[in-house]
């Protein structure tokens, strides 16, 4: 693993030296059905080293319930989390870098995570990510930050009012597309596209491919999620699970529980992935 993702160094709960590290991730989803299939993935390991939340629908929501999460554990130290578990006493020097940059800065805090997952089911662009399969994305995006013109659309970067995307750590989301495909499970990159309205049109989708080419995935969540992560210095992926195809709305074509089930399937191997 590179640097800014080795293993945090917890405090026991006696208070003595710690004989192991391990890293803390946050994974944070939408809504508590996708929660669940997380926590049922994790299985044991879940308090071991994950915290998981859900943040709510849309990216205002889940950035702000990161954000609060993130600054939270980072104010609170070696004390416990949600779930019961210590959360770790620092950081390493490339992290504590990038967060100076941040709400940490002057504070004399350091990032109590060393990664956050934006994790959950959506949509997948048709001949890009199949129904049933996973989408690990290399960037997200908020497709729909920008303004409407005569000529069309202009992202919020084209307007000049920042950016739209964020990148994925590169090396993690890679090792985890590897290791989901030998373990059978059909799994693609690109990038992941977060709106604010679900599409439910071919000429939304249409235009979803026009803006942002590489798009794989869509959901309401992960530039949200990312965003927040960004500001704390803290490195981000986004996993999907495709429950239906963007373009038209067809609910009686959406396999939710097939969704559900493939990201339990693909949590359940996190840990390995994480820690290897």
């Amino acid at each position: 693993m590179n640097k800014q993702n080795q293993a945090l160094t917890h405090t026991e709960s006696d208070g003595s030296a710690p004989n192991h590290a391990v890293p803390r991730v946050l994974i944070v989803t939408a809504v508590d059905a996708e929660k669940e299939a997380v926590l049922r993935g994790l299985g044991d390991q879940a308090a071991e080293m994950f915290d998981v939340i859900a943040g709510g629908v849309g990216p205002a929501a889940v950035a702000a319930s990161t954000a609060a999460k993130l600054a939270f554990a980072a104010a609170a130290g070696g004390k416990a989390l949600a779930q019961g578990s210590p959360a770790p006493a620092g950081s390493d020097a490339a992290q504590a870098s990038a967060a100076s940059a941040g709400p940490l800065a002057g504070a004399g805090l350091t990032p109590a995570y060393t990664l956050v997952i934006s994790a959950g089911i959506g949509g997948g662009f048709p001949g890009r990510a199949d129904v049933g399969s996973l989408v690990v994305a290399d960037a997200m995006v908020a497709a729909d930050l920008g303004s409407q013109t005569p000529d069309g659309f202009l992202s919020v970067d084209e307007l000049g009012f920042g950016s739209s995307r964020v990148a994925a750590d590169a090396e993690l989301a890679a090792r985890l597309r590897h290791e989901l495909q030998r373990a059978g499970h059909a799994v693609r990159g690109g990038t992941a596209v977060t709106v604010s309205t679900a599409t439910g049109t071919a000429e939304r989708a249409a235009e979803l491919l026009r803006r942002v080419p590489d798009a794989t995935a869509e959901g309401m969540e992960g530039f949200g999620v990312a965003t927040a992560a960004k500001q704390f210095g803290v490195p981000a992926l986004e996993l999907r699970a495709i429950s239906n195809a963007v373009g038209p709305r067809d609910r009686d074509a959406w396999r939710i529980k097939d969704a559900l089930d493939a990201l339990q399937a693909a949590s359940s191997i996190l840990r390995e992935v994480l820690t290897s």
